[in-house]
């Protein structure tokens, strides 16, 4: 194999998502034929070593409604069957303090 299929394939589009101990990402990458595909990575930090954990998956566009459908009615039997508090997690690394004069109110 050539340099060009051992190198990562340059990311067309990338989401990250945090959540608690754990960080998503979802990147949208091209085959050498420009066909996009999903990778879905999963990384959470080792406590014993602080070393970071992937997991990975790749998806294919063929696979997109089967996946959805598949995750779609796995998440729904769970809501169905059991309690799901959804916490919402925010990060900061560097937590600031409000000023007792802030204005924290907003309009929707």
């Amino acid at each position: 194999m050539g340099d060009f299929e051992n190198r990562e394939r340059e990311e067309v589009f990338s989401k990250k998502v945090r959540a608690g101990k754990r960080t998503y990402f979802f990147d949208v990458k091209a085959t050498r034929s420009n066909d996009y595909y999903i990778t879905i990575t999963e990384s959470k930090k080792r406590l014993e070593d602080g070393a970071f954990i992937k997991h990975k998956i790749f998806l294919y566009k063929e696979d997109f409604e089967k996946f959805a459908e598949g995750l779609k009615d796995t998440v729904e039997y769970i809501k169905a069957n059991q309690e799901v508090n959804e916490k919402r997690y925010e990060f900061n690394e560097a937590p600031e303090t409000a000023k007792a004069d802030e204005d924290f109110s907003f309009e929707i």
